[in-house]
């Protein structure tokens, strides 16, 4: 029998938790086991279908942190916990976490780029010995955008955390600039031995990659996600592609050494 790879399934939703005013986290019943990094795609019938990352998972339900910004995400922030939505996936190749094992991780994320490694973040807090250390850069324009502001929180105990907003804001004391700014904070000594993930805005990895490799970080251990570019998850539509690559299909993670070709 052949099955259509487009075929989605329905998905209960759990609960939903308000992030900011525009992003809120849903979390779907669903035997779906993604890897770190992976998304899934996401519709609602007669209304349409959009490619999101995993934002977190275990046995029984995933989470997507998903942004109003469109008809169909409009939508889905209309819905209540009980109501279905539908699912495919999971899909892309994510974070080779056997490549970070007994190593120095740091995670770079500039704001919705959080999500795609926010589960993984979560397995080191419960894994912590998998890694030597890990260090998290996070930027956001506002303190008003800060995401999952628990976990950043519950993370402090374990990790070393450096969290900005570009701009200095009223009531904010913590950090203030852009996240190539405190590169130099997060990559620390014995730089040539620490692995780099950095997901974000296009400009954004970018800038912080080139910023990282100035540290000395070599360029084979640094990693990026181009989840921005996901679309029809099984490479049919063409959407995601860059010259002759395939995001969905070959990404959305990719190596420094690859992406490089890739930014635009």
């Amino acid at each position: 029998m052949i099955t259509n790879p487009y075929l989605p399934q329905p998905a209960e939703i759990i609960s939903i938790t308000k992030e900011t005013t525009t992003d809120y986290t849903f979390r779907l019943k669903t035997d779906i086991q993604p890897d770190f990094g992976q998304f899934v795609e996401v519709s609602i019938p007669k209304v349409g279908e959009a490619p999101i990352s995993v934002s977190n998972a275990q046995p029984g339900w995933i989470e997507l942190t998903i942004r109003r910004v469109g008809h169909l995400t409009n939508e889905l922030h209309e819905l209540k916990p009980g109501d279905l939505l539908f699912i495919r996936g999971p899909y892309g190749k994510g974070f080779p976490k056997e490549q970070y094992r007994d190593k120095s991780l740091i995670i770079a994320a500039g704001g919705t780029g959080l999500a795609p490694v926010r589960n993984l973040i979560n397995y080191y807090y419960q894994h912590p010995g998998e890694v030597r250390q890990l260090s998290l850069l996070m930027g956001f324009k506002t303190p008003e955008d800060i995401l999952f502001k628990e976990d950043i929180e519950k993370w402090r105990s374990k990790f070393k955390v450096l969290l900005t907003v570009d701009k200095e804001s009223p009531g904010w004391s913590g950090h203030v600039g852009l996240i190539t700014n405190f590169v130099k904070d997060a990559v620390g000594e014995n730089s040539s031995a620490s692995r780099v993930i950095i997901v974000g805005p296009p400009l954004m990895m970018k800038f912080t990659s080139q910023e990282f490799i100035k540290y000395n970080i070599p360029e084979e251990n640094i990693w990026l996600s181009f989840e921005r570019k996901m679309c029809c998850g099984i490479g049919k539509c063409g959407h995601c592609r860059i010259n002759d690559t395939y995001v969905c299909l070959e990404g959305p993670v990719f190596p420094y050494i690859t992406a490089k070709n890739l930014l635009d």
